[in-house]
């Protein structure tokens, strides 16, 4: 009786544990089903078997997309132009997903009143393989924010949201690159600037790190040369012009006063932007990589207007947020030197007090020119070397006084530069108050 009834047990257990199964199994399987009410999708077809879009619209000509042999969107027609990448990737993937707002009807047989008769708008998909998928629309619902559209091939008509109908439905200044400059910015190598009667020439050293090649070798501020990058990389046309807006700008340029010949060099060549403007303060720019003259923006034009101490490094040193493992020291007659160990401070035996060194290497780091001198000296009066980067980098400062102005200077590099009286008070300061570490106090037992 035992045995039959172990066996009844089993065997309940099995069909509860199919059903639980096969339950799990539905639900999952529902779950990936769209929802009975949902309007239906008008069009879905994989992103990446695009090979082809063209966008026919009145009488006007076809504008025509094509992929090249490296996957990348070029404009066929109405002209050959280059493509905004971003903006064809945002078309296709309004056209291989879209959803109706509601099934208008299965199978009509008036197709002119809904004006798909003779379609305002018509967008063809060629895919791989040579498929062709037609797109029609036609005019806006009564009740307004929607669009009737179809299939060519397909009797249903169906509605879709006007947001849709406008992701679609784009001209060649919408989908045309309108970068000025289309370098590619991980792959520059040189930065030629001609600006306020200086001809200023930028590369990257081992570190690929932006340096002042010319007008002679000197320490760029990255980040300067990096904003310079941007602001012509922010140079675009205006989509919005009109032809009389460019025939302004083609009459004003010849006459505009010059503000800056930017060259760019990289992996692809050498690419050329010329920046002039007008007594009303407008800025006019001519590409060598675009047709014509383009207005720009305001910020773009003052961003390039810069002049060779507008990319100087101030900084008198170049260790940044890596920490220092070793600082040498010495002011006056007074001489010290901090190494690291682990994360301790030490001066020879002694430990030093962790938080008076790194407000020493605090104003290091800090210490920054106020301005920049052809020539300079005087008598020293601190110097302060500083290792960092795992010993790989070893730089020294000696500031001295030249009447009652602070000068400094980088060992090995011809730069003079002048520092703030005040900033140089505080780093002798600094380096006057670093201490011996001492270990807390134990507090006394209570009795």
């Amino acid at each position: 009786m035992r045995i039959r009834g172990l066996l009844i047990a089993v065997v309940v257990l099995a069909a509860l544990a199919g059903g639980v199964y096969w339950s799990n199994k539905v639900k999952k399987a529902e779950e990936g089903k769209p929802s009975p009410d949902a309007p239906p999708k008008v069009l879905s077809i994989p992103q990446d078997q695009f090979q082809q879009i063209e966008i026919h619209k009145g009488g006007a000509d076809a504008l025509t997309l094509r992929k090249d042999d490296a996957g990348k969107w070029q404009m066929v027609s109405p002209k050959q132009l280059p493509v905004d990448q971003d903006a064809a990737s945002s078309l296709v993937s309004s056209l291989s997903s879209l959803d109706s707002s509601r099934l208008v009807e299965e199978k009509s047989s008036d197709l002119a009143q809904f004006g798909l008769a003779s379609p305002s708008l018509e967008v063809n998909v060629r895919q791989k393989g040579g498929k062709v998928t037609k797109l029609l629309f036609g005019d806006e619902s009564p009740a307004g924010g929607g669009h009737f559209v179809k299939l060519d091939g397909d009797p249903r008509v169906f509605t879709i949201a006007s947001y849709n109908k406008t992701s679609i439905d784009k001209t060649p200044a919408d989908l045309r690159d309108k970068r000025l400059m289309t370098f590619d910015s991980d792959k520059l190598t040189r930065v030629e600037l001609k600006a306020k009667g200086q001809s200023i020439e930028f590369g990257k050293n081992n570190q690929n790190e932006w340096q002042i090649i010319k007008p002679k070798p000197l320490r760029a501020d990255g980040g300067q040369v990096e904003e310079l990058v941007r602001k012509l990389k922010d140079a675009r046309m205006e989509t919005t012009a009109s032809d009389a807006d460019a025939k302004k700008a083609a009459t004003a340029f010849p006459g505009a006063k010059p503000v800056a010949v930017v060259r760019t060099t990289d992996a692809a060549g050498t690419q050329e932007l010329d920046v002039r403007k007008d007594k009303d303060n407008n800025y006019y720019a001519k590409s060598s990589v675009v047709e014509g003259v383009q207005k720009l923006t305001t910020f773009v034009g003052e961003g390039l207007d810069k002049g060779l101490d507008d990319f100087r490094n101030k900084k008198l040193f170049d260790f940044g947020f890596h920490d220092p493992s070793k600082l040498e020291i010495r002011d006056g007659g007074k001489q010290v030197v901090y190494q690291k160990t682990g994360d301790k401070w030490m001066s020879g035996p002694k430990q030093m007090d962790g938080p008076s060194v790194q407000a020493l290497v605090d104003k290091l780091r800090d210490l920054s020119a106020v301005k920049f001198l052809e020539q300079g000296s005087g008598s020293t009066v601190f110097e302060a070397t500083v290792t960092s980067n795992e010993g790989k980098r070893v730089e020294k400062v000696i500031v001295s006084r030249q009447g009652d102005s602070f000068l400094a200077g980088r060992e090995n590099e011809p730069a003079v530069y002048e520092l703030d009286g005040k900033a140089v008070e505080e780093l002798r300061k600094a380096a006057a108050e670093v201490k011996e570490f001492q270990p807390p106090k134990k507090e006394e037992k209570k009795k």
